[in-house]
C-alpha cells in the first residue's frame, strides 16, 4: 500500500481560490441586482452562506473519515507484524 499522497499543484489551488472568488462575487452582484426588498435579498444571502457552510463542514467530514479508515487499516496492518 502506498502511504504517499500527491499534493495538489499551486497553478491549481489559485484556480480554485480565484475560481470560488469570481462565483461569490458574481452571486453577491446577482442578489444586489434582483428586483427585491432588503429583506428578501437577505434572506437569499443568509441560505447561501449556510449553504456554503454545511457543504465546506459535509466535504471535511467524509473526508475525516476515509482518513480515519486509512489509519485504522494501517495501524492493524503495522501491529500485526
Amino acid at each position: 500500500m502506498n502511504d504517499r499522497f500527491q499534493k495538489h499543484s499551486s497553478t491549481w489551488v489559485s484556480f480554485s481560490y480565484i475560481s470560488f472568488g469570481a462565483a461569490a462575487f458574481m452571486l453577491v452582484l446577482g442578489i444586489w441586482m434582483m428586483p427585491l426588498d432588503l429583506w428578501g435579498k437577505g434572506y437569499l444571502a443568509m441560505g447561501i452562506l449556510m449553504l456554503v457552510q454545511t457543504t465546506v463542514n459535509m466535504t471535511k467530514t467524509l473526508r475525516d473519515n476515509v482518513e480515519s479508515e486509512k489509519l485504522i487499516v494501517k495501524f492493524n496492518r503495522d501491529s500485526d507484524n
